[in-house]
């Protein structure tokens, strides 16, 4: 039986390092085939047609054969079909609240969550990282941060992306946690992702030396935050 894998990213991938391909190229080495399906979901970003163009720019470099799924022009018929078909499977950023609702309109989520347990790679950066926990750091209800809720909760626990890439991450996911409104959770900075199988953490990666990945909880009344051991990924 194959594992459940899922992997947040923190920020990096084609659409932050265009000219640092170790992420695009770990996540592809992950899926069960030589030359894989990969499917890449804008949904955050309202499918965006540049970011798309991006996406398949990208992964020609790579021994996969990519495609994509659109929701705001929607052509395909069966979801579920196509996302159970594939072997990885790559959320864009953007607005994570806005992803999360049009995904429950369409079906979208009970796909996805079949896929993860046949073996399909479920991956992302940013609001595609968040997506899977049950909650997150999230500024999809305008520039202020706070807790998403609602998240897919394939993930126990929530996530805090761009650790590292926006000065008010950090503080803010630690007054949550702290607070209560947040369980503990990981985070990752832009850069650095997260392997995990089923609910463990199997592998932490990073595209470049400085990027890491934490695990933050609740002592008391404060947070606490324990850095991951993160190993370069190589050319």
């Amino acid at each position: 039986m194959l594992p459940r894998r899922i992997v947040p990213m923190g920020g990096g991938g084609f659409s932050m390092e265009p000219r640092n391909p170790r992420l695009d190229k770990w996540l592809v080495s992950l899926a069960r085939r030589s030359r894989p399906r990969v499917l890449f979901i804008p949904t955050a970003s309202g499918d965006a047609k540049d970011y798309i163009r991006r996406f398949y720019r990208a992964f020609a470099r790579h021994p996969c054969r990519p495609t994509h799924l659109q929701l705001f022009d929607r052509a395909a018929g069966d979801l579920r079909k196509q996302v159970v078909s594939q072997d990885l499977v790559y959320v864009g950023g953007g607005n994570t609240a806005n992803l999360l609702a049009i995904w429950k309109l369409h079906g979208l989520d009970s796909a996805l969550r079949e896929a993860w347990h046949e073996g399909v790679v479920l991956c992302g950066v940013s609001a595609g990282a968040i997506c899977w926990f049950e909650d997150g750091v999230t500024d999809s209800f305008g520039p202020a941060l706070r807790a998403l809720e609602g998240g897919l909760a394939l993930l126990p626990g929530s996530f805090c992306p761009h650790y590292d890439g926006d000065a008010r991450r950090r503080p803010a996911f630690h007054r949550l946690v702290a607070g209560g409104r947040l369980p503990a959770g990981f985070a990752a900075d832009d850069g650095a992702a997260i392997l995990f199988e089923g609910e463990t953490v199997a592998d932490v990666v990073r595209s470049r030396p400085e990027a890491a990945a934490y695990r933050v909880s609740r002592k008391g009344d404060r947070s606490v935050e324990e850095t991951l051991e993160a190993r370069l990924l190589p050319r």
